[in-house]
């Protein structure tokens, strides 16, 4: 007779397949892994089918600043 132990570990995960669920990247409801977009939010699930995201405000006032101050030490302004 086997023992729980000797089965293997996959026959255990089928059962779950169908009902796999995951937390929305954005609201943190549950949905299925399969979803292209969260039915609750609307936000796109997968990365490949999101917009890109804009770059926070700070790392675009640090790309200006630099521009600037490479200016002023090329220029001599």
């Amino acid at each position: 007779m086997p023992r729980l132990a000797d089965l293997d570990d996959d026959a255990w995960d089928d059962e779950d397949d169908e009902d796999a669920t995951a937390p929305c990247p954005r609201c943190h409801k549950e949905i299925y892994e399969d979803a292209e977009r969260c039915p609750y939010c609307g936000a796109w699930v997968s990365r490949e089918d999101a917009r890109p995201a804009r770059r926070p405000w700070w790392f675009i006032a640090g790309v200006i600043a630099c521009f600037a101050i490479f200016y002023s030490w090329i220029f001599g302004i």
